[in-house]
């Protein structure tokens, strides 16, 4: 019986024609060939990071994470950490980065960027890639939400130039470094707030003057963050990369800031019934990022460890993520690599 990991020269050359012709088809439709759905895992809502990443060894991985400083971000590096990886801990500042990275086990890199500055994404790429060594994974975790009052980023709207276009920028930039990976991930954090956007992406509204809504407006980046992964799947989907969006659950983070008196003092104080804890917050992303059953899934979006398709709303929209893909490279030319993407 012949070696499965050997292929004769006319299974290479039938690979290579198939090649040839899935590379002719639109992108969207070649991701749809490529990808599967995975099977249900065994992990629910109530599975934690630590459960779902038991007995991993994830030594030798480099992951780099957004956010890395405070609630989910911290608990995801930590647990990644804890099972051997090398975890690329990004905040806001360099101190507290700093902070977070010295207060766990494991091996660490603290970075800085701010995400509505993004001259600062490009300076953080530069130094990952000064590291000259493959990127295992990209969590897009870092992200604000319900601002109060309109404010304006570059003249975007400040959640869609943060919580998108910033990470955008920094997926673009590292791009090449998780595709030189064996099997580089991209987990993109996205939320179910993304119903509310009841228009999908609003093209024509993308600064907020025709109208500002902050739930609305939360919604929009989130459902772009999906869009992202999506459209990202469709892009890198004749390689061994991957990309993902994750709902990590309703959890009572820092995200919360700017919330109302009133509310956060319900968070804090009824939030318990029905709020999944940090450690549950960061199971999906953890399972995303690191599962060896997700080896050739890109482009779904998961929630409780699993494929979400109660409601797919736009999210598997090709059209509308290819769209956000032009128009988001258009905002943000200038923090782009000039490479062509491979």
């Amino acid at each position: 019986m012949p070696n499965k990991q050997q292929l004769s020269r006319r299974q290479v050359l039938g690979h290579m024609a198939t090649l040839s012709i899935l590379s002719a088809l639109p992108a969207s439709v070649l991701a749809q060939i490529i990808s599967r759905q995975p099977e249900r895992s065994p992990f629910n809502s109530n599975s934690t990071a630590e459960e779902v990443t038991a007995g991993l060894d994830l030594s030798g991985l480099t992951i780099a994470i957004t956010g890395a400083n405070s609630g989910l971000g911290y608990e995801t590096m930590r647990v990644l950490a804890l099972r051997g990886a090398h975890i690329i801990g990004i905040a806001r500042t360099q101190k507290k980065a700093e902070q977070a990275c010295s207060s766990i086990e494991g091996e660490t890199t603290p970075l800085f960027l701010d995400l509505a500055e993004w001259e600062s994404i490009v300076r953080c790429a530069d130094a990952i890639r000064a590291m000259n060594i493959p990127l295992d994974g990209l969590i897009t975790n870092a992200g604000i939400m319900a601002l109060p009052e309109l404010e304006l980023v570059n003249g975007i709207e400040k959640q869609f130039a943060v919580n998108h276009l910033g990470h955008f920028i920094l997926i673009n930039q590292l791009r090449e470094s998780v595709l030189a990976a064996p099997q580089g991930r991209f987990t993109l954090l996205s939320s179910r707030a993304y119903r509310s956007a009841e228009n999908g992406i609003e093209f024509d509204n993308l600064d907020g003057s025709q109208h500002y809504d902050p739930w609305n407006a939360y919604g929009v980046s989130k459902l772009a963050n999906a869009l992202c992964a999506r459209e990202l799947a469709a892009q890198i989907s004749h390689t061994n990369a991957t990309a993902n969006s994750v709902h990590p659950g309703i959890i009572q983070t820092n995200l919360m800031t700017n919330l109302p008196q009133w509310q956060q003092w319900g968070a804090k104080y009824l939030g318990w019934v029905f709020f999944k804890s940090i450690e549950e917050g960061a199971a999906t992303t953890c399972y995303v990022a690191t599962s060896p059953e997700l080896v050739d899934v890109r482009g779904f979006y998961f929630s409780d460890c699993n494929v979400d398709d109660v409601d797919m709303r736009y999210l598997y929209d090709d059209a509308m993520a290819a769209k956000l893909w032009q128009v988001s490279e258009e905002l943000t030319k200038d923090y782009l690599p000039t490479s062509a993407p491979s």
